[in-house]
């Protein structure tokens, strides 16, 4: 009696034939992922937030106004600007506010990418 050597597929194969079951082939999905924006998104800003301050011979001191606590619960935020929003978008989709970005000048911080 001759003998074939089956390998990978084959084998499975093979098998399923000599006990009648189904075999499902492995399925590789490709997603491709594009930026989509919503309308009124040209009237959209990235704003700052004071979350707190240090004073110089303290510890740091936190502030009601926390835009990761404001993600997750959707509670609302204010910002150096006055705008009153619950966050949720991505802030780096838009460009900074130009009043936030002034008074954030104003005060002598330094700000990334201005």
């Amino acid at each position: 009696m001759a003998t074939t050597a089956l390998h990978g597929t084959q084998t499975l194969r093979a098998l399923a034939k000599l006990i009648d079951v189904s075999i499902q082939s492995e399925t590789q999905v490709v997603t491709q992922s594009t930026t989509q924006t919503d309308d009124g998104d040209h009237e959209r800003f990235t704003h700052l937030v004071l979350e707190g301050y240090t004073p110089k011979d303290g510890e740091f001191v936190a502030l009601e106004n926390s835009v990761v606590d404001g993600m997750v619960n959707a509670t609302p935020v204010r910002a150096l600007c006055g705008k009153v929003w619950v966050p949720g978008r991505d802030p780096k989709k838009y460009p900074l506010c130009p009043t936030c970005k002034e008074i954030a000048e104003s005060l002598g911080w330094s700000l990334p990418n201005a």
